[in-house]
């Protein structure tokens, strides 16, 4: 764990203090380092920044062997993006006040039709999961993938992800995350399978 030295903040023995002391470990580091990484609902007042980082996904994804999976018809359109933000379900992740990344994160039991038919395998866990999509980062920002899947796996328990058979940077973030391979799923955008990926106490090795 880490400790700190807090004398010459001025911060002194009175309520000031006390409140410094009751600060969780990660905003502590925070509150030093300024560049701690949070999730929060995106606003449509995001929309523009967004965007942009997905016009970066994708010209990533193209320059490193995967020009199909969002490059075809240039996925997402901004219209499904404004439909996740007013179902309240797409998130960005922020570092010191700027947008670093954006996903879509929903939760509950069989709350992805895509999944409810997998193929070449079986999913694990039939409780209530998580599930991940449109992940993407600003491509500059290290660790924000891991950031973001944590936090949703935190919150859930139980995650549940796809991506395009050419997408290696994500397979290699998803395996770095101890997800278990679970199958090929189809979607409802494209005609590509996809390969599924499933994260619980179930899938854990001892």
């Amino acid at each position: 764990m880490s400790s700190y030295n807090v004398h010459g903040f001025g911060l002194g023995q009175g309520r000031d203090f006390q409140k410094f002391l009751t600060i969780e470990l990660y905003d502590l580091e925070c509150f030093f380092e300024k560049n701690c990484m949070q999730c929060r609902l995106a606003k449509m007042s995001d929309i523009e920044f967004i965007m942009k980082i997905y016009v970066r996904a994708r010209a990533f994804m193209a320059e490193n062997g995967n020009p199909h999976q969002w490059g075809d018809n240039d996925w997402p359109p901004q219209e499904l993006i404004e439909s996740d933000i007013a179902k309240s379900q797409c998130y960005v992740c922020e570092q010191a006040g700027k947008i670093v990344g954006v996903f879509v994160y929903i939760f509950g039991v069989d709350c992805e039709s895509d999944y409810l038919t997998i193929t070449d395998g079986k999913w694990f866990d039939d409780s209530a999961y998580g599930v991940i999509h449109r992940l993407a980062t600003d491509g500059i920002t290290r660790g924000v993938g891991s950031f973001c899947i944590n936090w949703c796996y935190e919150k859930a328990g139980h995650l549940r992800i796809d991506t395009h058979a050419d997408n290696k940077p994500m397979q290699g973030l998803i395996r770095k995350q101890n997800f278990a391979y679970c199958g090929i799923i189809h979607v409802e955008n494209d005609n590509y399978p996809r390969l599924a990926y499933e994260k619980s106490a179930l899938t854990e090795v001892p």
